[in-house]
């Protein structure tokens, strides 16, 4: 079957999970295209070379570590008149060389209106869609209402009615729409196939513009071992260890640490899970769908939220850390095998 694929350029957790689907639709003999743009393009161009096309995609804007909304806004308008030529362009190849029997976008906004263009069935493939078409059970603070109504509003125009919704998720919940099923976390390769064990250190995953004093905060734990990812830098801090990127390195140190402190980003979150690793997450403020995350890591007993990071606030987290292993061996999930299953019978009542 011809598949079109679309994967946004904006955070790199949707191209490792494409990647993980790709990989599978090629191995089962479909024959895939794929569109995307920014980092992800680039990721994906490598994995799959000449299979991967380049479109100018939405990017999000951040201001003082949170979402603006308004600087967004003026990105994507100062920004348009490239990406409409550039996207009509890969529009005109797309219809001239291929001719897609159905689209899989994975919150990707210009293969659906394509699909929607062609009258082509369109399979939603996300984690996104939770917010929209689940039932939370989580409780929304006050502080983060009107993220919520942003998300909630945006997720529901993002893709709408498409033939079917595979959502993503690490934690159980109801749907409350039709065409909708929950699966688990698409897990990469790399990840299936590390050993977790017990190790004496911490995992952190930050952004050097998201927490300013962190290396400060971390410092005033002198008696546990940091490893710190997102700084790209290799130095010694006492007990902190800021550590270039190298994905090779940061699973190893993933699959051995005894915790993990992140940012409520999904995929690190639901590897973290896989792996069984406690869970100490602080969202980036205004983004929802990482308070959502972080809301269920301390619901299910797998971690601990707070809304920054405090020396006090890790000092708790790490405390319950037996407690937080303890919970997590009840987690189960085999690979990918259901979510593979799922997309199967989808392409399958297509054809």
């Amino acid at each position: 079957m011809k598949i079109l694929y679309g994967v946004p350029g904006e955070g790199m957790g949707h191209a490792t999970r494409s990647k993980v689907i790709i990989t599978y639709l090629l191995g089962q003999g479909h024959e895939v295209q794929v569109v995307s743009s920014a980092r992800a393009y680039q990721f994906l161009a490598r994995a799959f070379p000449g299979r991967v096309h380049e479109i100018k995609g939405f990017h999000i804007a951040y201001r003082n570590a949170a979402v603006s909304t308004v600087n967004t806004a003026m990105l994507t308008l100062r920004t348009a008149p490239a990406t409409l030529k550039m996207n009509f362009n890969r529009y005109r190849e797309l219809m001239e060389k291929f001719r897609p029997e159905v689209v899989i976008s994975d919150f990707e906004s210009f293969s659906f209106f394509f699909a929607k263009h062609h009258k082509l069935p369109v399979i939603s493939i996300d984690n996104m869609q939770v917010i929209n078409r689940c039932v939370l059970d989580v409780p929304l603070l006050p502080e983060w209402k009107s993220s919520f109504q942003v998300a909630r509003n945006v997720v529901k125009a993002k893709v709408p009615r498409s033939a079917h919704y595979l959502v993503a998720s690490f934690f159980d919940v109801p749907v409350c729409k039709d065409n909708t099923t929950v699966v688990p976390p698409i897990i990469r390769e790399e990840i299936l196939r590390a050993q977790p064990r017990p190790g004496n250190h911490v995992l952190v995953y930050q952004s050097s513009t998201n927490q300013k004093n962190l290396l400060q905060t971390l410092q005033q734990l002198p008696g546990e071992t940091f490893y710190v990812y997102g700084f790209n830098k290799e130095e010694q801090h006492g007990n902190v260890h800021l550590k270039a990127f190298s994905e090779a390195g940061f699973i190893q140190d993933l699959a051995s640490a005894k915790a993990v402190v992140a940012n409520g980003g999904f995929s690190l979150l639901s590897e973290a899970v896989y792996l069984r690793k406690p869970i100490c997450s602080v969202p980036i403020p205004k983004q929802f769908e990482q308070y959502l995350n972080a809301a269920y890591v301390q619901k299910l007993g797998y971690g601990r939220y707070f809304p920054e990071f405090t020396p006090d606030g890790l000092k708790a987290f790490l405390y319950e850390v037996p407690q937080f292993q303890e919970q997590l061996q009840h987690y189960r999930q085999e690979g990918n095998e259901i979510l593979f299953g799922e997309l199967e019978k989808l392409l399958s009542q297509i054809k």
